[in-house]
């Protein structure tokens, strides 16, 4: 009986993806030897399940699958999330989003003591749509007092950010996940109480997804991806219910297009919002719309 290593099936998969980074992920995964443990695990023999678990991420990778839901699981600032069709892939550009949303919590916190309002023990922010739970779950571990209402209309994205509570630890128990469609999933209790809405809505306009690239288009959930005909319906949505919900003073921040900034700040304002402004990027592209009542 033919034995292989890891290292075989290293090289073997770099030929089949054409890929260093992406042929050193599948092994890892497969492995499950990862980061500074992954050199000593080559020169292992394979055994026959772990084998066949490698081929079929190649596999799966080689038809044009995501290597995000291939490996199961991707990283988000500071969390590792389980990650499948059931929902987006977490990228980049919404750990901004995130940045954006703890910062105005920080100003909201520093804006009631000195209006001597003092500080609520527990500030709320609300994550909508939350799909894998990334924006819900690193604002609940990386600000520790506040509690964070999760919502999507979809059973099966909650299923997945409820999975991914399990890696936030004690954060966990400030996080409520809840069904239903954007506010309507929220209890009545909260109108004038969050101090911070935050969400990566749909923002694709239904005549931009031939654009999309084939891994998007073809494996993520268009629903969380197409807003609508404009690719503005969804934002107008939130930034339109939202003045109920949130306290005074309290703040909209919501991912968007870099071609909707200004389309999205004049609704904003429209809307009765006394300041707006749209955040970059990482890559220094207009990416996150900011609203505060």
């Amino acid at each position: 009986m033919t034995t292989t290593t890891w290292r075989a099936l290293l090289v073997e998969a770099r030929g089949r993806l054409g890929s260093a980074s992406e042929a050193r992920r599948i092994v890892e995964r497969a492995s499950g030897y990862e980061g500074a443990e992954y050199h000593s695990c080559l020169e292992e023999a394979v055994t026959s399940g772990p084998a066949a678990h490698f081929d079929d991420m190649v596999a799966r990778r080689q038809r044009g699958e995501p290597l995000q839901y291939v490996l199961g699981a991707w990283g988000f600032r500071s969390l590792d999330l389980l990650v499948d069709q059931r929902v987006l892939i977490p990228r980049p550009e919404t750990e901004v989003v995130v940045d954006v949303a703890l910062s105005e919590l920080r100003r909201l916190e520093q804006e009631r003591l000195e209006r001597h309002q003092g500080v609520r023990r527990h500030p709320v922010v609300v994550d909508l749509g939350t799909g894998s739970g990334a924006i819900a779950l690193s604002v609940a571990s990386e600000a520790p007092a506040t509690q964070v209402w999760a919502t999507d209309r979809s059973r099966q994205a909650l299923a997945v950010a409820r999975a991914n509570l399990a890696g936030v630890g004690r954060a966990a128990t400030r996080v409520k996940l809840a069904e239903g469609s954007w506010f309507a999933a929220l209890p009545p209790i909260l109108r004038g109480q969050v101090d911070v809405v935050v969400s990566n809505p749909p923002y694709v306009g239904e005549h931009e997804v031939p654009d999309l690239p084939p891994e998007v288009a073809r494996w993520e959930p268009r629903e969380a991806l197409v807003a609508g005909p404009t690719g503005l319906e969804q934002l107008e949505a939130i930034v339109s219910e939202a003045r109920r919900w949130l306290s005074r003073p309290g703040a909209v921040v919501l991912e968007i297009a870099p071609h909707q900034a200004q389309e999205a700040v004049a609704l904003a304002y429209a809307e009765g919002y006394t300041e707006a402004d749209v955040r970059p990027d990482l890559a220094g592209r207009l990416r996150a719309l900011v609203a505060r009542v």
